[in-house]
């Protein structure tokens, strides 16, 4: 009797089909929970953010501020503006900015700015601005001047709107690295 209180028996077939549901269930709720406070996949779905990111590339939005540099000028950001996706624009100004363009040049605080990121063949020759960027907001705007819905056309972007810092291309394998 004892032989058989102490012999190891197999989970029976129902055992093992919760233990694996549970394991399942686990890793479903670790994928969700990543995706949700820490760092989420991106599909860019328009050409205003080209050259540096192009139509069809997966980026990753990384969601947490505290173990990342404080947000500045020319760092790229995913945020919420209205239903649909998120948008991927680059920061131009910060609160207290005064953000203009003349004749398609980027000028913060008066100074021209040197964008290596933005081709000058998509820059448009328009004028904007100046404007000042509120306190806990943010003015983007995409590198392709030419073709984007920016702050230009709905304003400064709030810092509780924005859901992440575009850190990485995951997509195609050609063009994984680090964005600039």
């Amino acid at each position: 009797m004892i032989e058989q209180l102490t012999a190891r028996r197999r989970p029976s077939r129902p055992g093992r089909r919760r233990t694996t549901l549970s394991v399942l269930a686990g890793v479903a709720l670790l994928l969700l929970a990543t995706r949700l406070w820490v760092a989420e996949p991106l599909r860019i779905v328009t050409e205003s953010m080209e050259p540096t990111l192009t139509p069809g590339e997966h980026v990753l939005a990384w969601k947490l501020p505290a173990l990342a540099p404080p947000l500045a000028r020319g760092d790229l950001v995913a945020f919420k503006h209205g239903p649909g996706p998120l948008y991927v624009k680059r920061v131009v100004g910060v609160g207290g900015d005064r953000v203009a363009l003349r004749d398609g040049r980027l000028f913060v605080n008066g100074r021209s700015v040197r964008e290596a990121y933005a081709a000058p063949d998509r820059i448009d020759s328009v004028y904007f601005g100046p404007v000042v960027v509120p306190d806990g907001k943010v003015f983007v705007m995409g590198d392709n001047r030419g073709n984007s819905f920016d702050s230009r056309a709905f304003g400064p972007v709030a810092r509780d709107d924005l859901r992440g810092r575009v850190v990485a291309v995951l997509w195609p394998p050609s063009h994984v690295g680090v964005t600039p």
